[in-house]
């Protein structure tokens, strides 16, 4: 299931950046965040295929949306210029951002290589 992130939810389950300076991952396991508007098309375009992966992978992704319209701090800190904007966040490591809508087989390559995720 996609679950759709708030400032608040943002700094509990994915980085608490008001607390720490360096990245410090909160999940317990890796995750994706898709960075949207509801008036983007291309990341209508996402939507279904987030879906899809989210039942695909339930048990060993995440994978979270945030609004950018309706919360601009985090698009901020992140430096979303353009959306949708994803961002692949392994358990260990630094997260990667991906931008455009991509098709699914680079979501499961990225996931694969990225955040070591496999079906």
């Amino acid at each position: 299931m996609i679950e759709h992130l708030n400032k608040e939810t943002f700094k509990e389950k994915v980085f608490d950046y008001e607390n720490n300076e360096e990245w410090k991952y909160e999940g317990d396991k890796p995750c994706l965040i898709d960075f949207y508007a509801d008036w983007c098309q291309p990341c209508k375009s996402v939507a279904p295929v987030l879906e899809e992966l989210a039942d695909e992978y339930d048990d060993k992704i995440d994978i979270y949306k945030v609004n950018t319209e309706k919360e601009e701090e985090l698009a901020g800190i992140f430096g979303i210029q353009s959306i949708p904007s994803l961002l692949f966040v392994p358990q260990e490591g630094m997260p990667q951002m991906a931008q455009g809508a991509l098709p699914k087989e680079t979501f499961e390559q990225a996931f694969k290589e990225v955040l070591s995720v496999e079906k």
